[in-house]
């Protein structure tokens, strides 16, 4: 399979790094003034892995017209502006998988449903979310993902050509929950470094119950399946999200706290105020989120709001 993979930083490298591994066809795009493409030009590989002669670096986007299947790993808040940039070409019947979890800020809307909006009718669109590690993948540590897409024939054939021994991959049934799960996830990962950084880690316990009931409430207002929040898009990413010093989303939440700077990308800064936004919307309470966005972004004293968090009115456990 012609692949080609648009997005150069960490997840998006190993993704071509790994199809070129399972026998793919692979072109890695970056923008020639891409920092990440340039040492990546210059070393063949990056601090992780050394590339295989087989795998094809490009900043020449007029390339994508000769794949099959287009893999996007990019910040969520540009894929409006990469689908702008993609107009002018030629793409009908490609497939467009997307890697990354997050939702759009400007108007709430899902990675695919952006995708659908801006592409081809004849295009499909699938995702690829779930739990792992690129510093662990790397090292032959295998884990399982989900694939999940509108259309069963492009699930089955994207399974049937990426499946390893590597990644285990499932059927997602639920195309809503997996993206607002696997977005909300970098969210929850964000209150986990919070509490790390309060040293009150074994409040990450009480955080891994009532989350998934918060998220599941969510995905179930939109159209979703609630069970989704305790499937692989969300649940089964809680380890690698919320514990994991390889976890951005961790160390940002913590850095937070601690005053220290943090300079890698944490989608759930920018996930979590559409998430609450979402809440209002659709009329969900979301108070793991909002609590989130408000020591982010209305710079509310964390300890005040971990206190309001702790002291709401009493409920059922799982209502």
């Amino acid at each position: 399979m012609k692949t080609f993979v648009i997005g150069c930083g960490r997840f998006g490298t190993f993704i071509a790094w790994y199809l070129d591994r399972i026998g793919h066809q692979v072109s890695l795009y970056g923008r020639e003034t891409s920092k990440n493409m340039i040492a990546l030009m210059e070393k063949h590989g990056n601090d992780y892995v050394d590339f295989s002669d087989t795998l094809k670096l490009t900043t020449n986007l007029d390339e994508i017209v000769d794949a099959e299947t287009i893999v996007i790993s990019i910040n969520a808040q540009n894929v409006q502006s990469l689908c702008d940039t993609l107009k002018p070409y030629d793409l009908k019947y490609k497939t467009f998988v997307l890697c990354m979890k997050g939702i759009e800020i400007a108007t709430g809307r899902r990675l695919s449903q952006i995708i659908e909006e801006n592409m081809d009718a004849s295009n499909r669109v699938a995702v690829w979310v779930g739990p792992g590690h690129v510093e662990e993948f790397y090292r032959e540590i295998p884990n399982c993902m989900v694939i999940d897409s509108d259309s069963t024939q492009v699930k089955q054939r994207l399974i049937d050509e990426l499946s390893s021994d590597l990644i285990r991959f499932y059927y997602g049934c639920d195309l809503v929950g997996s993206e607002i799960g696997a977005a909300a996830k970098n969210v929850i990962g964000i209150a986990a470094g919070m509490l790390d950084g309060f040293d009150r880690s074994s409040l990450k316990g009480p955080l891994m119950a009532r989350a998934p009931r918060e998220i599941g409430h969510l995905i179930k207002a939109m159209g979703g399946n609630e069970l989704s929040a305790y499937g692989l898009c969300h649940l089964g990413d809680y380890e690698a999200t919320l514990f994991s010093p390889h976890s951005h989303n961790r160390m940002y939440g913590e850095s937070v706290i601690k005053k220290t700077s943090y300079d890698k990308l944490a989608e759930g800064y920018y996930t979590v105020k559409a998430l609450v936004q979402l809440g209002e919307k659709y009329h969900v309470e979301l108070p793991i989120c909002e609590t989130v966005y408000h020591v982010l972004y209305e710079n509310q004293d964390p300890v005040c709001a971990l206190n309001d968090l702790l002291s709401r009115s009493q409920k059922g456990e799982f209502l």
